[in-house]
């Protein structure tokens, strides 16, 4: 898919917010799972499987057919799998015998998917207006508050006039988070790596390299992409090379939650990889494991271009939990099917311009698209306590994200039903942008209308 971005990360002491020390951040529950810290050797080829039976019943399947079962998916439902087979295989053969086989309700190909690099569009102004503001008790800068998105979407006024300021966890399944960035800090719990099986959703521990220097005034440039599955990707800090092809997205993402919903807190769930790959296997576990770990809403700013009847299921399972699921329509400029987002129990999320046209990134159609939001030159926060601006359905969609944390801070039981029909409250655009364009002051005002009818 095509997309558009550029990440400027000013690396400036006198311009940057003052960093704090570590902060302790509030424990959220783990589930264990029995999957590697690593991903299985490239000899192997993974399978998604689901047996309602269990582990055993898997296990033994495995030792008939010469497969392994590496561990389990859907955290304490032990349910599904992920399984491997040895190299040399046919792929596609032994997935049908997989479906074939007593006790086994579905299964797919375990797809790794990945991100490509090419240019970057100019930074808007805002970048470079570092002018420190108080923003709900951070210091931030005021280019970041005062960006002309939070404008269109009106959201001081939605602040002023609801004291509507965000509630509940939002699951940021993406890079993982930098968990020392001064801005996000706060509101961040520690969330899980499902890359390397452990605590904490930072996407810190892919960087290798050295900080950049604090008091240097250098300007990093990021590159645009083109994603199969993060919509949006960032490049490397300080030219790193493709291997930090999507450093940086999901604190980006957690920025712009932020910003629209800064009481809420955030939950990095990391399940892609600096370079911007990750498999389905492990965007599931992120699914089920926000799910289960008391998530309220799950922002899910990539796409996958086949449908998945497990991704289907996960996201039926999160709404039946009633939690609100957020997804970004893609930005191959078309109209067409890509999921998450095409999901009926999804709200699909396209860009607007700030002229309130569709970007012409932006996928379209009334049977992707719910609504969209601005998602062209968003400033949010970058790791290292910098800021960045970027382009895309993976930064309008985390603007929906925030509005549903605004609901659940009027209504604590609003569900995904409730939120589509209240962020359904838009400024009507073109019909193949669905409802229109984000208005939080109509959402907001939707929802307290409902509370008080009879």
């Amino acid at each position: 898919m095509k997309c558009r971005i550029l990440c400027l990360c000013l690396f400036s002491c006198a311009l940057l917010p003052t960093r704090a020390a570590p902060q302790s951040i509030p424990a959220v529950p783990t589930t264990p799972t029995s999957l590697p810290a690593t991903a299985p050797a490239a000899t192997s080829t993974r399978f998604i499987v689901r047996n309602p039976a269990g582990l055993a019943s898997i296990q033994q399947l495995c030792l008939t057919l010469g497969c392994n079962v590496t561990g389990g998916i859907d955290g304490s439902l032990g349910k599904l799998f992920l399984v491997t087979a040895p190299s040399g295989i046919d792929p596609n053969a032994f997935l049908q015998t997989l479906r074939s086989q007593p006790g086994v309700t579905n299964a797919e190909l375990d797809a790794l998917l990945r991100v490509m690099q090419s240019t970057a569009p100019a930074a808007p102004s805002g970048l470079w207006d570092s002018t420190p503001v108080n923003y709900f008790g951070t210091t931030v800068w005021h280019g970041y508050v005062a960006q002309p998105a939070g404008a269109i979407v009106r959201l001081p006024d939605t602040q002023s006039a609801f004291n509507a300021t965000g509630a509940g966890i939002v699951a940021d399944i993406d890079t993982g988070v930098d968990p020392n960035h001064p801005v996000l800090q706060p509101v961040l719990l520690p969330g899980y790596d499902f890359i390397r099986n452990q605590p904490i959703g930072s996407e810190m521990s892919d960087f290798t390299g050295a900080p950049p220097p604090p008091n240097s005034t250098n300007i990093a440039r990021v590159n645009q992409s083109t994603a199969a599955v993060l919509d949006q990707s960032t490049a490397a800090v300080l030219d790193g090379g493709p291997q930090y092809g999507a450093f940086g997205h999901g604190t980006m993402v957690a920025g712009i939650i932020h910003l629209v919903a800064p009481t809420a807190q955030i939950m990095p769930l990391k399940a892609f990889q600096a370079d911007g790959t990750g498999y389905l296997s492990d965007i599931l576990r992120a699914i089920y494991f926000a799910v289960q770990n008391g998530a309220n809403i799950i922002n899910m700013s990539f796409s996958l271009p086949t449908y998945s009847g497990e991704m289907a299921k996960a996201a039926k399972f999160a709404v039946h939990h009633q939690v609100i699921c957020v997804a970004s329509a893609g930005n191959d400029g078309k109209e067409e099917m890509v999921y998450p987002a095409g999901l009926a129990s999804v709200m699909g999320v396209g860009s607007t311009a700030n002229d309130d046209t569709r970007s012409t990134f932006s996928n379209y159609g009334d049977e992707l698209v719910w609504l969209a939001a601005p998602g062209e030159g968003l400033i949010t926060t970058y790791p290292f306590g910098t800021y960045a601006a970027g382009w895309g359905t993976s930064f309008s969609t985390p603007m929906v994200s925030g509005a549903a944390a605004l609901l659940l801070s009027i209504s604590a039981n609003c569900n995904e039903s409730c939120a589509e029909k209240s962020v359904a409250n838009a400024v009507p655009l073109s019909s193949d942008l669905g409802n229109g364009r984000l208005d939080l002051y109509q959402a907001v005002s939707y929802i307290r209308r409902s509370l008080s009818s009879p």
